[in-house]
């Protein structure tokens, strides 16, 4: 949703404040861990009622998940646990704010913000929270599940940044239950989102690999010169009549075999129980007899 821009100044401020960080001595997943532990402090202040402090604790505890990944770019310890242990360990977090969130709402029946229009805000608030939560986490799965497959699924409205720019601003102003609407609504909306581009995208590769199958099939077919027979050429003996210029030359070759072997006029006779053939071609003279004055003498 961010502007890539945005998004690349924000990783460079980032890395810019990570360095010190890696100096001392600080890992990826030392950081991951520290966010979490600042997302259940979030939720337990939000918990209590303390909005403004726990808005302020969560973009804190979101800085923090953005330092893990800065914090692997700037010491090259990019690992394959240290993605998935950032990921899960994100899940968490925002499950737990919005936990507590919904803490805070049970303890007050008569919860009202002067900006939602509708009655019966605490069922209003418990309902939204659950839907943004089973958003939130179907987002990162649907991401999660495309890349086990081997796409690379990064579009949609709401991401994870996103989603939490819009609790804190609605913490910080007092406008809890508009944040929450948005994050049910939006989050939602990026996981169909995400459903659809997969689908758009095995949709098309399946196309292209049928595609590239039937050319394929018409190719080997084109190449191996299959025979018809004379009943599809208006003959209904079905006899194979070749087809290439390959079989052309080889049916002329073996009736070439067939006449010079015909010419040879070599009779047959018994030996036995096998027939033998002798040519009855004339033997050629060895010697030539003398000339007699020029003259030939036979």
């Amino acid at each position: 949703m961010f502007s890539r821009r945005i998004q690349q100044r924000a990783r460079h401020l980032v890395t810019l404040l990570t360095k010190p960080f890696a100096r001392l001595g600080v890992t990826p997943n030392t950081l991951t861990v520290i966010g979490l532990l600042l997302s259940i402090l979030a939720a337990v202040v939000i918990a209590q009622g303390l909005l403004v402090a726990g808005g302020l604790l969560v973009l804190f505890a979101g800085f923090f998940d953005m330092f893990d990944g800065a914090m692997a770019r700037v010491r090259h310890a990019a690992t394959t646990f240290g993605a998935f242990f950032d990921s899960t360990l994100d899940r968490y977090s925002e499950s737990i704010i919005l936990l507590g969130l919904l803490l805070y709402t049970l303890q007050r029946p008569d919860l009202h913000e002067a900006i939602w229009p509708f009655a019966n805000e605490q069922r209003w608030m418990i309902t939204l929270i659950f839907i943004a939560v089973v958003g939130s986490l179907m987002v990162s799965y649907t991401k999660a599940r495309a890349e086990g497959l081997g796409l690379e699924c990064k579009t949609g409205l709401l991401a994870r940044p996103e989603r939490v720019v819009i609790l804190a601003i609605g913490l910080l102003s007092g406008t809890t239950i508009l944040a929450v609407l948005l994050l049910a609504i939006l989050s939602q909306v990026t996981a169909i989102e995400r459903i659809v581009y997969v689908w758009r995208i095995t949709i098309t590769s399946q196309t292209l690999q049928t595609s590239k199958a039937d050319v394929g099939a018409s190719l080997t077919e084109a190449l191996s010169g299959g025979k018809t027979t004379q009943s599809e050429a208006g003959d209904h003996k079905g006899i194979p009549v070749p087809q290439t210029g390959s079989l052309y030359a080889s049916d002329a070759l073996s009736k070439a075999k067939d006449t010079s072997a015909d010419n040879l006029h070599v009779p047959a006779t018994k030996l036995g129980t096998d027939e033998v053939r002798e040519p009855s071609v004339l033997p050629v003279p060895t010697s030539i007899p003398p000339f007699n004055n020029g003259v030939h003498q036979e």
